[in-house]
Protein backbone atom coordinates (compact mmCIF):
# COMPACT_ATOMS: atom_id res chain seq x y z
CA UNK A 1 0.00 0.00 0.00
CA UNK A 2 1.80 3.69 -0.72
CA UNK A 3 1.61 6.14 1.46
CA UNK A 4 0.32 9.38 -0.09
CA UNK A 5 -0.87 10.91 3.19
CA UNK A 6 2.12 11.16 5.19
CA UNK A 7 1.43 13.31 8.41
CA UNK A 8 4.74 14.11 11.47
CA UNK A 9 4.58 12.49 14.56
CA UNK A 10 1.05 14.14 16.97
CA UNK A 11 0.01 16.11 13.38
CA UNK A 12 -2.61 13.88 12.68
CA UNK A 13 -4.93 10.81 14.99
CA UNK A 14 -4.65 7.51 12.97
CA UNK A 15 -7.66 5.67 14.30
CA UNK A 16 -10.26 2.66 14.62
CA UNK A 17 -14.13 2.58 15.25
CA UNK A 18 -16.36 0.54 16.77
CA UNK A 19 -20.09 0.70 18.40
CA UNK A 20 -20.70 -1.23 21.54
CA UNK A 21 -24.20 -3.02 20.50
CA UNK A 22 -22.23 -3.99 17.44
CA UNK A 23 -19.54 -5.76 18.92
CA UNK A 24 -19.87 -6.10 22.59
CA UNK A 25 -22.29 -9.11 23.23
CA UNK A 26 -22.78 -9.80 26.96
CA UNK A 27 -26.61 -8.58 26.80
CA UNK A 28 -27.88 -9.04 30.19
CA UNK A 29 -24.55 -9.83 32.26
CA UNK A 30 -23.31 -7.89 35.04
CA UNK A 31 -26.18 -5.75 35.11
CA UNK A 32 -26.90 -4.42 31.86
CA UNK A 33 -30.28 -2.84 31.32
CA UNK A 34 -32.20 -4.11 27.67
CA UNK A 35 -30.98 -1.90 24.91
CA UNK A 36 -33.89 -1.05 21.89
CA UNK A 37 -31.58 -3.51 19.81
CA UNK A 38 -31.99 -6.39 22.02
CA UNK A 39 -36.05 -5.77 22.18
CA UNK A 40 -36.06 -4.89 18.07
CA UNK A 41 -33.94 -7.88 16.98
CA UNK A 42 -35.92 -10.27 18.81
CA UNK A 43 -38.98 -9.50 16.80
CA UNK A 44 -39.54 -11.78 13.85
CA UNK A 45 -38.48 -10.19 10.00
CA UNK A 46 -36.66 -7.40 12.06
CA UNK A 47 -33.02 -8.42 11.35
CA UNK A 48 -31.38 -10.51 8.41
CA UNK A 49 -31.93 -14.45 9.36
CA UNK A 50 -32.70 -13.38 12.87
CA UNK A 51 -29.72 -12.29 14.01
CA UNK A 52 -29.07 -10.58 17.53
CA UNK A 53 -26.41 -8.40 19.05
CA UNK A 54 -26.55 -10.86 21.68
CA UNK A 55 -23.25 -12.37 21.33
CA UNK A 56 -21.52 -10.31 18.53
CA UNK A 57 -18.25 -10.41 18.84
CA UNK A 58 -17.82 -11.05 22.59
CA UNK A 59 -15.76 -8.14 22.87
CA UNK A 60 -17.14 -7.77 26.40
CA UNK A 61 -15.60 -11.26 27.14
CA UNK A 62 -12.44 -10.87 25.23
CA UNK A 63 -11.47 -7.28 25.77
CA UNK A 64 -7.76 -7.93 26.66
CA UNK A 65 -7.77 -9.87 23.21
CA UNK A 66 -9.05 -7.04 21.64
CA UNK A 67 -6.96 -4.02 22.76
CA UNK A 68 -4.10 -5.88 22.09
CA UNK A 69 -5.12 -6.33 18.16
CA UNK A 70 -5.40 -2.18 18.38
CA UNK A 71 -1.88 -2.21 19.79
CA UNK A 72 -1.00 -4.48 16.83
CA UNK A 73 -2.59 -2.14 14.42
CA UNK A 74 -0.40 0.93 15.45
CA UNK A 75 -3.33 3.41 15.88
CA UNK A 76 -3.41 6.33 17.70
CA UNK A 77 -6.92 6.40 19.03
CA UNK A 78 -9.61 4.07 19.29
CA UNK A 79 -13.05 5.19 19.25
CA UNK A 80 -15.53 3.06 21.22
CA UNK A 81 -18.41 3.91 22.44
CA UNK A 82 -20.52 3.28 25.69
CA UNK A 83 -23.63 1.18 26.01
CA UNK A 84 -26.05 3.50 27.83
CA UNK A 85 -28.29 0.99 29.36
CA UNK A 86 -25.25 -1.09 30.40
CA UNK A 87 -24.08 2.02 32.69
CA UNK A 88 -27.61 2.79 33.36
CA UNK A 89 -30.38 -0.45 33.30
CA UNK A 90 -33.24 1.89 32.95
CA UNK A 91 -31.87 5.21 31.14
CA UNK A 92 -31.73 6.95 34.14
CA UNK A 93 -31.55 6.66 38.24
CA UNK A 94 -29.11 4.33 39.88
CA UNK A 95 -25.84 3.59 38.14
CA UNK A 96 -24.45 -0.46 37.31
CA UNK A 97 -20.99 -0.26 38.74
CA UNK A 98 -20.31 -3.43 36.66
CA UNK A 99 -20.59 -1.25 33.75
CA UNK A 100 -19.16 1.32 34.82
CA UNK A 101 -16.07 -0.96 35.47
CA UNK A 102 -16.15 -2.68 32.35
CA UNK A 103 -15.40 0.80 30.56
CA UNK A 104 -12.98 1.88 33.30
CA UNK A 105 -10.87 -1.45 32.36
CA UNK A 106 -11.15 -0.59 28.70
CA UNK A 107 -9.91 2.82 29.17
CA UNK A 108 -6.85 1.44 31.28
CA UNK A 109 -6.31 -0.59 29.02
CA UNK A 110 -5.71 1.56 26.06
CA UNK A 111 -3.69 4.30 28.05
CA UNK A 112 -1.38 0.52 28.78
CA UNK A 113 -0.90 0.27 25.50
CA UNK A 114 -0.56 4.18 24.48
CA UNK A 115 -3.60 4.81 22.69
CA UNK A 116 -5.98 7.90 23.35
CA UNK A 117 -9.48 6.81 24.09
CA UNK A 118 -12.27 8.41 21.91
CA UNK A 119 -15.51 8.05 23.74
CA UNK A 120 -18.78 8.43 22.01
CA UNK A 121 -22.03 8.77 23.95
CA UNK A 122 -25.09 7.42 22.09
CA UNK A 123 -24.35 4.45 19.25
CA UNK A 124 -28.04 3.91 18.92
CA UNK A 125 -28.30 1.15 21.70
CA UNK A 126 -31.05 3.40 23.81
CA UNK A 127 -32.33 2.15 26.85
CA UNK A 128 -35.53 -0.01 26.37
CA UNK A 129 -36.89 1.66 29.91
CA UNK A 130 -36.80 5.20 28.35
CA UNK A 131 -38.40 4.22 24.86
CA UNK A 132 -41.25 2.83 26.45
CA UNK A 133 -41.82 6.73 27.76
CA UNK A 134 -41.70 7.91 24.34
CA UNK A 135 -37.88 8.05 23.84
CA UNK A 136 -36.18 10.68 22.17
CA UNK A 137 -40.22 11.77 20.99
CA UNK A 138 -40.68 12.60 25.17
CA UNK A 139 -40.06 16.19 26.03
CA UNK A 140 -37.59 15.04 28.96
CA UNK A 141 -35.15 13.17 26.57
CA UNK A 142 -32.56 15.68 26.52
CA UNK A 143 -32.47 15.75 30.21
CA UNK A 144 -32.34 11.71 30.19
CA UNK A 145 -29.35 12.14 28.08
CA UNK A 146 -27.50 14.81 29.85
CA UNK A 147 -27.54 13.09 32.99
CA UNK A 148 -26.23 10.10 31.47
CA UNK A 149 -23.34 12.31 30.19
CA UNK A 150 -22.83 13.75 33.36
CA UNK A 151 -22.43 10.38 34.66
CA UNK A 152 -20.09 8.89 31.78
CA UNK A 153 -17.26 12.31 32.98
CA UNK A 154 -17.84 11.49 36.74
CA UNK A 155 -16.59 7.98 35.86
CA UNK A 156 -13.66 8.85 32.82
CA UNK A 157 -13.00 12.52 32.86
CA UNK A 158 -9.67 11.52 34.98
CA UNK A 159 -8.99 9.35 31.50
CA UNK A 160 -10.89 10.16 29.07
CA UNK A 161 -10.49 13.92 27.01
CA UNK A 162 -12.19 13.47 23.80
CA UNK A 163 -16.00 12.86 23.43
CA UNK A 164 -18.58 12.40 20.62
CA UNK A 165 -21.65 12.89 21.45
CA UNK A 166 -24.47 11.13 18.80
CA UNK A 167 -23.75 8.87 15.96
CA UNK A 168 -26.00 9.39 12.38
CA UNK A 169 -28.69 10.70 14.43
CA UNK A 170 -30.84 10.13 11.04
CA UNK A 171 -30.31 6.24 11.74
CA UNK A 172 -31.81 5.86 15.26
CA UNK A 173 -34.60 9.06 14.26
CA UNK A 174 -35.32 8.72 10.66
CA UNK A 175 -34.94 5.08 10.43
CA UNK A 176 -35.85 3.67 13.92
CA UNK A 177 -39.13 6.54 14.05
CA UNK A 178 -40.42 6.97 10.62
CA UNK A 179 -39.48 4.10 8.25
CA UNK A 180 -39.48 1.26 11.60
CA UNK A 181 -35.65 -0.65 9.50
CA UNK A 182 -33.83 -0.20 12.43
CA UNK A 183 -34.81 0.34 16.95
CA UNK A 184 -37.44 0.87 18.62
CA UNK A 185 -38.96 -0.05 14.60
CA UNK A 186 -41.69 2.44 14.53
CA UNK A 187 -43.59 4.15 11.78
CA UNK A 188 -44.97 7.03 13.27
CA UNK A 189 -45.95 10.32 11.87
CA UNK A 190 -43.25 12.34 10.21
CA UNK A 191 -44.61 15.83 13.08
CA UNK A 192 -43.41 13.34 15.76
CA UNK A 193 -40.58 12.25 14.40
CA UNK A 194 -38.84 15.92 13.59
CA UNK A 195 -39.90 16.83 16.97
CA UNK A 196 -37.99 13.64 17.94
CA UNK A 197 -35.25 14.80 15.58
CA UNK A 198 -35.15 18.04 17.92
CA UNK A 199 -35.30 16.54 20.88
CA UNK A 200 -31.94 14.64 19.86
CA UNK A 201 -30.55 17.97 18.60
CA UNK A 202 -31.18 19.23 21.96
CA UNK A 203 -29.56 16.67 23.99
CA UNK A 204 -26.21 16.95 21.82
CA UNK A 205 -25.96 20.42 23.06
CA UNK A 206 -26.81 19.48 26.57
CA UNK A 207 -24.29 16.80 26.87
CA UNK A 208 -21.64 19.58 25.49
CA UNK A 209 -22.24 22.01 28.30
CA UNK A 210 -22.22 18.68 30.81
CA UNK A 211 -18.70 17.68 29.24
CA UNK A 212 -17.49 20.53 29.51
CA UNK A 213 -17.86 21.73 32.77
CA UNK A 214 -17.01 18.02 34.45
CA UNK A 215 -13.98 17.46 31.83
CA UNK A 216 -11.09 19.59 31.67
CA UNK A 217 -9.51 20.20 28.34
CA UNK A 218 -12.29 18.06 27.05
CA UNK A 219 -12.20 18.09 23.16
CA UNK A 220 -15.68 17.62 22.15
CA UNK A 221 -17.71 16.79 18.80
CA UNK A 222 -20.19 14.48 17.67
CA UNK A 223 -20.66 11.90 14.39
CA UNK A 224 -22.98 12.66 12.11
CA UNK A 225 -22.69 11.67 8.48
CA UNK A 226 -22.23 13.66 5.63
CA UNK A 227 -24.62 13.11 2.54
CA UNK A 228 -23.62 14.37 -0.77
CA UNK A 229 -22.47 14.40 -4.17
CA UNK A 230 -19.48 14.58 -6.51
CA UNK A 231 -19.09 16.54 -10.03
CA UNK A 232 -19.99 14.59 -12.68
CA UNK A 233 -16.77 16.81 -14.52
CA UNK A 234 -14.67 18.20 -11.55
CA UNK A 235 -13.02 20.59 -14.06
CA UNK A 236 -16.27 22.54 -15.01
CA UNK A 237 -17.24 24.96 -12.35
CA UNK A 238 -20.80 24.66 -13.29
CA UNK A 239 -20.97 20.72 -11.76
CA UNK A 240 -18.66 21.94 -8.86
CA UNK A 241 -21.31 23.98 -7.71
CA UNK A 242 -24.11 22.52 -8.21
CA UNK A 243 -22.25 19.35 -6.50
CA UNK A 244 -21.92 21.88 -3.51
CA UNK A 245 -25.76 22.49 -3.78
CA UNK A 246 -26.89 19.07 -3.39
CA UNK A 247 -24.77 18.30 -0.60
CA UNK A 248 -26.50 20.61 1.56
CA UNK A 249 -29.88 21.08 -0.23
CA UNK A 250 -33.14 20.37 1.25
CA UNK A 251 -35.01 19.14 -1.81
CA UNK A 252 -37.19 16.60 0.25
CA UNK A 253 -38.71 15.39 3.78
CA UNK A 254 -35.87 12.91 3.91
CA UNK A 255 -33.75 12.96 7.36
CA UNK A 256 -30.88 11.77 6.02
CA UNK A 257 -29.22 15.33 5.08
CA UNK A 258 -26.10 17.09 5.75
CA UNK A 259 -27.44 20.64 6.07
CA UNK A 260 -30.84 19.21 8.42
CA UNK A 261 -28.68 17.94 11.16
CA UNK A 262 -25.04 19.95 10.80
CA UNK A 263 -26.68 23.74 10.05
CA UNK A 264 -28.41 23.35 13.69
CA UNK A 265 -25.29 22.38 15.38
CA UNK A 266 -22.96 24.73 13.91
CA UNK A 267 -24.54 27.59 12.03
CA UNK A 268 -27.49 27.89 14.81
CA UNK A 269 -30.42 27.44 12.82
CA UNK A 270 -32.47 24.74 10.79
CA UNK A 271 -32.06 25.04 6.39
CA UNK A 272 -33.82 28.24 5.08
CA UNK A 273 -35.61 25.70 3.08
CA UNK A 274 -37.12 23.42 6.07
CA UNK A 275 -40.28 25.04 6.96
CA UNK A 276 -41.37 24.96 3.10
CA UNK A 277 -39.86 21.46 2.38
CA UNK A 278 -41.74 19.83 5.85
CA UNK A 279 -44.79 22.13 6.01
CA UNK A 280 -47.18 21.75 9.28
CA UNK A 281 -45.08 18.99 10.14
CA UNK A 282 -41.92 21.59 11.51
CA UNK A 283 -40.98 21.05 14.85
CA UNK A 284 -41.68 22.72 17.66
CA UNK A 285 -38.58 25.40 18.50
CA UNK A 286 -39.00 26.63 22.19
CA UNK A 287 -36.74 29.64 23.05
CA UNK A 288 -33.35 29.70 23.72
CA UNK A 289 -33.57 25.88 21.79
CA UNK A 290 -31.45 27.05 18.90
CA UNK A 291 -28.51 28.50 21.26
CA UNK A 292 -28.69 25.25 23.16
CA UNK A 293 -28.22 22.78 19.72
CA UNK A 294 -25.19 24.95 18.91
CA UNK A 295 -22.93 24.48 21.83
CA UNK A 296 -19.18 25.55 20.61
CA UNK A 297 -17.55 21.90 19.13
CA UNK A 298 -13.65 21.50 18.42
CA UNK A 299 -14.08 20.10 15.31
CA UNK A 300 -16.67 19.54 12.79
CA UNK A 301 -15.99 15.79 12.37
CA UNK A 302 -18.52 13.16 10.36
CA UNK A 303 -19.15 9.69 8.91
CA UNK A 304 -18.01 9.82 5.47
CA UNK A 305 -19.39 6.85 2.73
CA UNK A 306 -20.59 6.78 -0.68
CA UNK A 307 -21.05 10.04 -2.68
CA UNK A 308 -24.07 10.42 -5.59
CA UNK A 309 -22.79 12.46 -8.49
CA UNK A 310 -24.54 15.51 -10.32
CA UNK A 311 -24.20 18.28 -13.23
CA UNK A 312 -25.50 21.53 -13.50
CA UNK A 313 -28.65 21.31 -15.29
CA UNK A 314 -30.65 24.06 -16.04
CA UNK A 315 -30.35 27.59 -14.18
CA UNK A 316 -27.28 25.65 -12.25
CA UNK A 317 -29.65 23.29 -10.29
CA UNK A 318 -28.01 19.43 -9.61
CA UNK A 319 -29.35 16.93 -12.31
CA UNK A 320 -28.18 13.14 -11.05
CA UNK A 321 -25.85 11.06 -13.23
CA UNK A 322 -26.24 7.62 -12.75
CA UNK A 323 -22.75 5.85 -12.32
CA UNK A 324 -21.40 3.84 -14.96
CA UNK A 325 -22.65 0.04 -15.95
CA UNK A 326 -19.95 -2.13 -13.81
CA UNK A 327 -18.48 0.38 -11.44
CA UNK A 328 -17.19 -0.07 -8.46
CA UNK A 329 -19.28 -1.51 -5.44
CA UNK A 330 -19.38 -3.00 -2.06
CA UNK A 331 -20.78 -6.12 -0.85
CA UNK A 332 -23.56 -3.60 0.70
CA UNK A 333 -23.91 -2.09 -3.16
CA UNK A 334 -22.86 1.47 -1.72
CA UNK A 335 -20.78 2.76 -4.87
CA UNK A 336 -17.27 3.23 -4.23
CA UNK A 337 -16.66 7.27 -4.83
CA UNK A 338 -13.04 7.98 -2.89
CA UNK A 339 -13.41 11.44 -4.13
CA UNK A 340 -15.87 11.90 -1.73
CA UNK A 341 -12.89 12.44 0.69
CA UNK A 342 -11.84 15.63 -1.14
CA UNK A 343 -14.95 17.31 -1.92
CA UNK A 344 -16.82 16.44 1.16
CA UNK A 345 -14.01 17.70 4.16
CA UNK A 346 -13.21 20.76 1.44
CA UNK A 347 -16.44 21.90 1.62
CA UNK A 348 -17.30 21.08 5.69
CA UNK A 349 -14.56 23.41 5.95
CA UNK A 350 -15.74 26.15 3.72
CA UNK A 351 -18.97 26.04 4.98
CA UNK A 352 -18.60 25.80 9.15
CA UNK A 353 -14.81 26.82 9.61
CA UNK A 354 -13.71 24.14 11.62
CA UNK A 355 -11.06 21.45 11.37
CA UNK A 356 -11.99 18.37 10.02
CA UNK A 357 -12.11 14.59 11.63
CA UNK A 358 -13.45 11.60 9.23
CA UNK A 359 -14.67 9.63 12.42
CA UNK A 360 -15.58 6.82 10.28
CA UNK A 361 -15.40 5.43 6.70
CA UNK A 362 -15.06 1.39 5.43
CA UNK A 363 -17.04 -0.62 3.07
CA UNK A 364 -18.41 -4.35 3.30
CA UNK A 365 -16.96 -6.87 1.77
CA UNK A 366 -17.67 -10.50 1.31
CA UNK A 367 -14.38 -11.96 3.00
CA UNK A 368 -13.61 -15.10 4.14
CA UNK A 369 -10.39 -17.29 6.04
CA UNK A 370 -8.66 -18.78 2.41
CA UNK A 371 -6.83 -21.84 2.55
CA UNK A 372 -3.81 -20.67 3.67
CA UNK A 373 -5.23 -19.34 6.78
CA UNK A 374 -5.36 -15.44 5.73
CA UNK A 375 -7.78 -13.53 5.18
CA UNK A 376 -7.17 -11.64 1.37
CA UNK A 377 -9.40 -8.55 1.53
CA UNK A 378 -7.63 -6.62 -1.45
CA UNK A 379 -10.76 -4.89 -2.35
CA UNK A 380 -10.23 -3.04 1.27
CA UNK A 381 -6.94 -2.46 0.86
CA UNK A 382 -7.22 -0.66 -2.56
CA UNK A 383 -10.17 1.10 -1.17
CA UNK A 384 -8.06 2.47 1.85
CA UNK A 385 -5.39 3.41 -0.47
CA UNK A 386 -7.96 5.12 -2.66
CA UNK A 387 -9.96 7.27 0.11
CA UNK A 388 -6.71 8.51 1.86
CA UNK A 389 -5.12 9.11 -1.31
CA UNK A 390 -8.46 11.85 -1.67
CA UNK A 391 -7.93 13.23 1.82
CA UNK A 392 -4.25 13.78 1.33
CA UNK A 393 -4.97 16.00 -1.88
CA UNK A 394 -8.16 17.74 0.84
CA UNK A 395 -4.67 18.71 3.28
CA UNK A 396 -2.78 19.62 0.19
CA UNK A 397 -5.32 22.06 -0.91
CA UNK A 398 -5.94 23.74 2.37
CA UNK A 399 -8.47 21.22 4.48
CA UNK A 400 -7.56 21.00 8.21
CA UNK A 401 -7.97 17.67 8.16
CA UNK A 402 -6.95 16.15 11.91
CA UNK A 403 -7.24 12.66 11.56
CA UNK A 404 -8.80 9.61 10.32
CA UNK A 405 -11.28 6.86 11.64
CA UNK A 406 -11.85 3.57 9.75
CA UNK A 407 -14.61 1.24 10.13
CA UNK A 408 -14.33 -0.96 11.56
CA UNK A 409 -11.67 -3.21 14.10
CA UNK A 410 -14.12 -5.80 13.81
CA UNK A 411 -16.27 -7.63 11.69
CA UNK A 412 -19.73 -7.28 13.60
CA UNK A 413 -23.57 -7.29 14.26
CA UNK A 414 -24.77 -4.86 11.33
CA UNK A 415 -27.79 -3.60 12.74
CA UNK A 416 -31.22 -5.13 10.87
CA UNK A 417 -28.03 -7.16 8.47
CA UNK A 418 -27.01 -8.88 11.20
CA UNK A 419 -23.91 -10.38 10.57
CA UNK A 420 -24.40 -10.68 6.87
CA UNK A 421 -21.94 -7.69 5.96
CA UNK A 422 -17.97 -7.96 6.61
CA UNK A 423 -16.65 -4.44 7.98
CA UNK A 424 -13.84 -5.33 9.58
CA UNK A 425 -9.82 -4.95 9.82
CA UNK A 426 -9.98 -8.52 12.06
CA UNK A 427 -12.39 -11.53 10.39
CA UNK A 428 -14.36 -12.12 13.24
CA UNK A 429 -15.62 -16.07 13.11
CA UNK A 430 -19.25 -15.75 14.66
CA UNK A 431 -19.79 -19.50 15.55
CA UNK A 432 -15.67 -19.58 17.40
CA UNK A 433 -15.07 -16.12 17.82
CA UNK A 434 -11.55 -16.64 16.67
CA UNK A 435 -10.41 -13.37 14.88
CA UNK A 436 -8.17 -13.22 12.36
CA UNK A 437 -6.30 -10.25 11.15
CA UNK A 438 -6.93 -9.45 7.21
CA UNK A 439 -4.70 -8.42 4.94
CA UNK A 440 -6.69 -4.84 5.05
CA UNK A 441 -5.06 -4.94 8.71
CA UNK A 442 -1.55 -5.74 7.96
CA UNK A 443 -1.88 -2.72 5.11
CA UNK A 444 -3.36 -0.22 7.47
CA UNK A 445 -0.53 -0.81 10.35
CA UNK A 446 2.17 -0.80 7.30
CA UNK A 447 0.47 3.06 6.32
CA UNK A 448 0.49 4.39 9.74
CA UNK A 449 3.98 3.69 10.30
CA UNK A 450 5.27 5.10 7.01
CA UNK A 451 3.12 7.80 7.55
CA UNK A 452 5.07 8.84 10.94
CA UNK A 453 8.17 7.63 9.69
CA UNK A 454 8.18 10.33 7.03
Amino acid sequence: MSTPLRTAPGSFVWGVATAACQIEGAAARDGKGPSTWDVFSARPGATFAGHTPAVACDHYGRLDEDLDLLQRLGVDAYRFSISWPRVLPDGRGAANSRGLDFYSRLVDGLLRRGIRPYATLFHWDAPQALDELGGFGHPDSPSWFADYASLVARALEDRVKHFFTLNEPHAFIEGGLRHGRHAPGRQLPLADVLQAAHHALLAHGDAVRVLRAQVSDAWISWAPVLVGSCPADPNDPADVAAAERATFGLTSDALRSTAFWMDPVYLGHYPEESERVFGAAFPRIGTGDMERIRAPLDACSFNLYDFGRVRAGRDGAPEVVPFPVGSPRTAFNWPITPEAHFWGPLWAWQRYGLPVLIAENGLSCRDWVHLDGRVHDGDRVDFLKRHLNELARARRAGVPVLGYFHWSLLDNFEWNHGYRERFGLVHVDFETLVRTPKDSFHAYAAHIADARSS
